[in-house]
């Protein structure tokens, strides 16, 4: 078709998807769904085998994987595990390398982001208790999650789509703890290193305010009543927002007070309205209105925090569906929460907030309902930045969803059932028990992350099939002329480390994996180094708050600049190749 072979239409469309990557002006499930459904309609990819991903063991596992995260994450025992842990806690070192041993253990067992999301919010907790900064620990735990998941087969998807590679290339699938001896000894050093590594941090990162003084309301929050002869009377709460640049948090009428008013609810004379607003906003409209002052910015924390409502700090995750859309966009106010405030990269953001469009690790502040805030918080895809409460009842109930994910490990490790029907098994063993309910499985999903897995795998083993990944293969051999073996598996760890900080790690190890699989045979070398070194370079991405979805969701909460991650991960990166490498070629020969 249109006279390109398909070799080359295939190498089209994938240096379009990756340019669309690193753009970002697209989700990437959306670029990756594009890729194949091109890829289908020029006849590169067999319209039979277009959806082949979702039923690929590797992808069904990832979304096994991300259930059981949260079963655990949500049982409360790992809340109770970092509360017994707080006493030791007693210096900054030490409590940077309790926190971020700890995600990296819980991390290579669940999903890595998961394994974040439990200990962040102890982390911040455990700084201000301590009088410390919580950017002191936050970065070191988010890299923490990430060295955990290279030690074992489910700790990362990357793990599991080198498996598949394997597979494909005539070996079996790597084993539950194929990836321990290297990845092990990696995460080792690493979290020694990181309990040093924060004094790297520049003096004003490590001396940056709490979260609680650095997200203070600094707008005027006050009650004003409706006069008589006020033109706010018959006008909707929208209205009033919309033409006088002002958030109403609370309407009180009569002796009912209406927290987080509808946008059409019609306001009447008498009404007294709790205004949030900058001192000349809130000037102009109380005098173009003829509104009647009857309180001031001293009842602020009364306004805000009456009748069961409450105040929650919380950052937007990555698979949030807040994100590229406005508070308004998305009728922020039918989810029953007020937005007083938006931090972006530590420093607030001063533009009209309902029209601010989110990003991944915006921290936002929510006013609402705290019995109903938990479920919010959900719902919008936000992790709460306070410790969570620690779930009661029967303490053999909370302790299942640990011993049902043990056991699974334990069948698969001994082969007795493939990853993903242990897993499986698993995952329907706590829905007959009610452990958690149904909803919430489908709930705990990332479903972007499954949809890329998906779309990419038909069309990276499309350009297997038409010697895409050999006709690379191949030009490397030739460029690479009296190279060593070493210095070659060397060449793909660092070529991979490159690529990921721009590239989402999953869709690296799908492009990198093959080709890194071809150069070996093309060589008569053993696969397995390569594929090792392809697998540790996609998942050490510490050099950008963006490569990965753990550096994001510490960026606003921790105040870091973009610098500050080079600053403690580039010496861990170089720690990954000193440490990497030699483990690689003294674990896996490189003779087949």
């Amino acid at each position: 078709m249109l006279g390109i072979p398909p070799v080359g239409l295939l190498g089209l469309i994938l240096l379009v998807a990756l340019v669309l990557f690193v753009w970002g002006r697209w989700r990437y499930d959306l670029v990756a769904g594009a890729a194949l459904t091109i890829s289908v309609l020029l006849g590169v990819v067999e319209a039979r085998d277009a959806f082949a991903g979702f039923s690929d063991p590797a992808v069904v596992t990832v979304v096994l994987v991300l259930i059981l995260s949260a079963a655990i994450r949500e049982s409360g025992v790992l809340d109770r595990v970092i509360g017994a842990a707080e006493p030791v806690m007693t210096s900054p070192g030490i409590m940077v390398a309790t926190l971020t041993g700890l995600t990296a253990v819980l991390s290579a067992f669940m999903n890595n982001v998961g394994a974040l999301a439990v200990v962040m919010p102890a982390a911040i907790v455990a700084a201000e208790r301590t009088g410390r900064s919580p950017a002191i620990v936050l970065m070191p735990i988010a890299f923490g999650s990430l060295l955990g998941g290279l030690v074992t087969l489910i700790g990362t998807p990357p793990n599991l789509l080198i498996s598949v590679v394997r597979r494909e290339h005539g070996g079996e699938p790597f084993g539950m703890f194929d990836f321990a001896p290297v990845g092990l000894a990696i995460a080792c050093v690493g979290v020694a290193y990181l309990a040093f590594a924060w004094r790297l941090l520049p003096p004003d990162r490590r001396g940056a305010p709490l979260p609680s003084a650095r997200f203070k309301i600094e707008d005027y929050v006050t009650e004003a009543k409706i006069t008589n002869s006020s033109s706010l009377i018959a006008k909707t709460v929208g209205e009033v927002e919309d033409e006088n640049e002002v958030s109403l948090v609370a309407v009180i009428r009569g002796d009912v007070r209406r927290v987080v008013p509808w946008s059409t609810m019609k306001l009447q004379r008498g009404d007294v309205l709790v205004i949030e607003a900058g001192s000349a906003a809130l000037k102009r409209v109380v005098d173009q209105h003829k509104l009647e002052l009857v309180g001031s910015k001293e009842t602020d924390e009364q306004l805000l925090t009456s009748d069961g409502y409450g105040i929650a700090e919380v950052v937007v995750m990555a698979s949030s569906p807040l994100i590229g859309r406005s508070a308004f966009d998305i009728g922020l106010r039918r989810y029953g929460v007020n937005l007083l405030a938006v931090s972006r990269q530590g420093k607030r953001v001063t533009s009209r907030l309902k029209h601010v469009r989110f990003e991944a690790g915006d921290v936002l502040v929510l006013q609402g309902q705290l019995d109903a805030m938990s479920l919010t918080q959900e719902e919008l895809g936000c992790l709460p930045l306070a410790e969570r409460k620690i779930s009661l009842g029967r303490p053999v109930r909370a302790f299942l969803p640990v011993l049902v994910m043990l056991g699974a490990v334990a069948l698969a490790t001994a082969g007795t059932l493939p990853v993903s029907i242990a897993f499986l098994a698993a995952v329907v063993l706590l829905g007959v028990l009610r452990v958690m309910p149904l909803n919430d499985m489908y709930a705990a999903v990332d479903w972007p992350v499954v949809v890329l897995l998906a779309a990419l795998i038909p069309v990276t083993a499309a350009l297997e099939k038409t010697g895409g990944t050999e006709l690379i293969a191949s030009t490397i051999v030739s460029l690479s002329q009296g190279w060593s073996p070493m210095v070659a598996v060397a060449f793909f760890l660092l070529a991979t480390l490159a690529i990921t900080p721009v590239l989402n790690n999953a869709a690296t190890v799908l492009l990198m994996g093959p080709i890194a699989a071809g150069y070996a045979k093309k060589s008569g070398l053993s696969i397995d180094p390569f594929l090792m070194a392809v697998v540790i370079g996609a998942s050490c991405d510490f050099l950008t708050p963006f490569g990965h979805q753990s550096n994001t969701l510490v960026y606003g909460p921790g105040g870091y600049r973009f610098g500050d991650y080079a600053r403690l991960g580039l010496p861990l990166t170089l720690i990954v190749i000193a440490v990497g490498l030699p483990m690689i070629l003294l674990v896996w020969p490189l003779q087949p």
